[in-house]
């Protein structure tokens, strides 16, 4: 599904966002992305969306070398990608439903598919009944499920979300897991980068920790091990 195969990339300063980086994440994955800021988790979305290309390294996703897609090619790669900004990047002067019906309409999509699908991703991130207020109306939980139904919209195989908890409450960013985490479970790959120690140390997801640029851990919970570890050893069935 992704793959990063000693992935570098250094900025115009010298200096070095990420280095010699080798990720791989499987199809309905759901991986944590910690660090410090300045660590490199925005980097590699950028990198993933082809916002940035690495200096060094290969980046495929699904089947594409993104270092090699051409520039037609890139529309299509931002289909597959969805992406949960960390500032959310919703448009004030747009209804909540015009904001989320926007990438249909880019892509040419008939009125009553942008209703239908509107209004559908509106439901399942629970704000219908708000589809028609603007987001300076909305509490701060409310514009990120915003954020991620509009993500949602074109039915990507990868959602990014970028600190998506990161100016909520304990509750509501346990509210916003659990949709991610219903996502996922419909068959969605997610990567979260986040800084919410409570709720990666209370999921049971793949957790993989960046400080300067490179990958310090990249570890399973030990429940994900334990059932791995069981199944390998259960004695096959003989006929």
């Amino acid at each position: 599904m992704i793959k990063l195969d000693k992935v570098s990339k250094k900025f115009g300063t010298g200096v070095f966002a990420l280095s010699e980086i080798n990720l791989n994440v499987d199809k309905q994955e759901f991986v944590f992305l910690v660090g410090p800021t300045g660590s490199g988790k925005t980097t590699i979305f950028r990198l993933i969306t082809r916002e940035l290309l690495p200096t060094e390294g290969v980046i495929i996703v699904n089947d594409w070398n993104i270092g090699k897609l051409p520039k037609q090619k890139i529309p299509h790669l931002r289909k597959k990608v969805g992406v949960v900004f960390q500032d959310l990047k919703l448009l004030l002067d747009r209804t909540i439903f015009e904001n989320i019906a926007l990438p249909l309409e880019i892509v040419g999509k008939k009125e009553e598919e942008i209703k239908r699908k509107v209004e559908e991703v509106l439901t399942q991130v629970g704000l219908i009944e708000h589809k028609d207020k603007f987001p300076i109306q909305l509490s701060g939980g409310e514009m990120q499920r915003a954020a991620i139904a509009r993500a949602l919209v074109l039915s990507p195989e990868i959602l990014l979300a970028d600190e998506p908890t990161g100016n909520l409450d304990i509750e509501t960013s346990w509210e916003i897991v659990k949709i991610l985490s219903d996502i996922n479970a419909k068959g969605t790959t997610i990567i979260m980068a986040t800084h919410n120690t409570d709720i990666v140390s209370k999921l049971s997801k793949r957790v993989v920790k960046l400080e300067k640029g490179r990958i310090v851990k990249d570890e399973k919970k030990k429940s994900e091990e334990k059932k791995e570890q069981e199944s390998a050893e259960r004695p096959k069935e003989t006929k």
